[in-house]
């Protein structure tokens, strides 16, 4: 890219009240950020959705000045970049409307055709979401995908380290600029993951970890994904935030269930209620909801799904591999057991990851 589009797409980047959607909307019109600031007001009023306020501070040199100076670090430090139209964009990322123009990265990065996940959590992370998190990676690690997260307290940075661990590839998304790191206890991860992934940011070397910064951030974890899976969360919490934006551009969510009287299930426990996740129980469930196919090499993964079983459950499990996908009910009056207690046995047997709800009371096997 010339140097004189990139400073233009930095100060496009830069201009208050514009944003990602409508500086897109500026150069589908235009051709290019160049031809941007070559057109006349008047006729980039007329852009659906532009007006006056947008525009107002288009040829402030300001931001000029400043996308000089951000070119100049750019160019200094060797920071890779990639425009929203380049065919190195990330793929999933490209397909959101909001998607940032421009997006900075740093490390061995790698995605085209591979399979990528973010998992995001509280950063009050129990031993409960740890267990999860080291079972799930180790599992799912045959079938070779990005982990993505928010290089944050907690659940984040257990995901990244999880992942190094099994050698997998894995992306921070950062809330600021990549002169930095935040928070500065995880500078010690930089080098290793950097060397097993790396980092991605939309902000520049001037931007801080400011908390609306860090709001923005979440739409490029969820962006970037094939699926965002929650693994703890409190009742309100980035996290929540995360996949609402993940639910908007209609990615696969999914959550980790936990009891209602913990504190930091609750958060998870809401978005299976209101349907807005799938409950997340073992691997077997990502693979079967992604429509992944398994490798001979992974079939331990679903080994677990055959342990611990009661007389009544391995009962109704029999049945269903045998049937298929069939209603309470029927499973009921088939297996000879009450209604009641089939269906607080499947609820168990869902928990234990070997059977799933479908539709109409439907139940199958996994």
């Amino acid at each position: 890219m010339k140097s004189e589009e990139l400073i233009n797409l930095l100060r496009l980047q830069k201009i208050p009240n514009i944003g990602d959607v409508n500086a897109k909307k500026l150069l589908e019109r235009c051709g290019s950020a160049t031809a941007i600031f070559e057109e006349k007001i008047t006729s980039l009023n007329k852009i659906d959705g532009i007006g006056t306020v947008k525009l107002s501070q288009l040829f402030n040199t300001e931001f000029l000045d400043a996308a000089e100076k951000e070119y100049d670090y750019i160019t200094t430090n060797k920071i890779e970049y990639s425009y929203f139209k380049d065919s190195h964009y990330p793929k999933n990322l490209k397909h959101c409307i909001d998607a940032p123009i421009l997006l900075f990265q740093r490390g061995r990065i790698s995605i085209p055709n591979k399979k990528i996940i973010s998992i995001v959590g509280t950063r009050n992370m129990t031993s409960y979401g740890q267990a999860f998190l080291e079972e799930f990676i180790s599992e799912i690690a045959p079938l070779n995908p990005i982990i993505v997260s928010g290089f944050a307290y907690g659940v984040d940075i257990y995901a990244h380290r999880m992942a190094m661990e099994n050698n997998l590839q894995t992306i921070g998304c950062l809330a600021h600029g990549l002169n930095q790191i935040y928070p500065k206890v995880h500078q010690k991860y930089v080098t290793k993951v950097e060397e097993n992934g790396g980092f991605f940011t939309e902000f520049w070397s001037t931007s801080n970890p400011d908390r609306e910064n860090f709001l923005k951030r979440n739409r490029v974890i969820a962006g970037l994904s094939e699926a965002t899976i929650v693994v703890e969360s409190a009742e309100k919490g980035g996290s929540l935030v995360t996949a609402d934006i993940a639910h908007s551009y209609h990615r696969d969510v999914f959550a980790l269930p936990g009891r209602n009287t913990d504190k930091y299930s609750k958060g998870c426990n809401n978005l299976i209620k209101h349907q807005k996740a799938h409950m997340l129980n073992s691997v077997a469930d990502l693979i079967y909801m992604l429509g992944w196919k398994l490798e001979e090499e992974s079939k331990p993964i679903q080994k677990q799904l055959f342990i611990d079983l009661n007389e009544s459950e391995r009962t109704i499990y029999n049945y269903l591999q045998a049937n298929g996908k069939e209603l309470l009910d029927i499973i009921a009056m088939e297996c000879k057991m009450p209604i009641f207690k089939v269906s607080s046995t499947l609820l168990n047997m869902e928990l234990k990851g070997v059977v799933r709800p479908l539709p109409g009371k439907l139940f199958e096997a996994i």
